[in-house]
């Protein structure tokens, strides 16, 4: 593996992007960026935000790079949602993919991005009855939230060592 690509929204992916190229050693780029600095085929770990499970900038980097990974960092709990994000996004089983919750920064959204968010907001403030989990994701929507820690990457550093040793 020799480059760590993403795309990121409101920061959180590329906060993580950042960790991971520090801790592995390897240069990180955007992926627009990556587009005039990289050369097609270059293998690369993907990073991407989620939006309703979809990893944007995903397919674009399939179409250019080999995927040796993929990071998809959302609202969810890190590590959760991978059997729905593999299957929104065509995932074989064979590619490694991690999920990492990221956070919320309202000031960031534009366009329908912002208005999906509202309206989840509003779906889940007005139900009568939530789990632990409608809790917590209403906390993060109603109050910016950055959950971007290291604890977070466990499971793709222990993948990533296993894959060099």
């Amino acid at each position: 593996m020799k480059v760590i690509v993403y795309t990121s929204n409101t920061g959180h992916t590329a906060a993580y992007s950042k960790i991971l190229g520090a801790k592995i050693g390897l240069p990180v780029y955007a992926l627009n960026e990556a587009a005039k600095k990289l050369q097609k085929g270059t293998e690369i770990i993907y990073l991407g935000w989620l939006f309703a499970n979809n990893i944007k900038g995903y397919k674009k980097a399939t179409k250019k790079y080999k995927i040796s990974a993929i990071c998809a960092v959302g609202l969810c709990d890190t590590g959760t949602a991978v059997a729905e994000v593999r299957k929104a996004n065509s995932i074989s089983e064979e590619t490694p993919l991690f999920t990492m919750q990221g956070g919320m920064d309202k000031t960031k959204l534009r366009g329908i991005n912002k208005f999906m968010i509202n309206m989840l907001t509003k779906g889940l403030s007005s139900r009568k009855e939530r789990t632990e989990n409608d809790e917590r994701m209403l906390e993060l929507l109603t109050h910016d939230k950055n959950y971007v820690s290291e604890e977070n990457i466990t499971a793709f550093m222990k993948w990533f060592n296993e894959q060099t040793i």
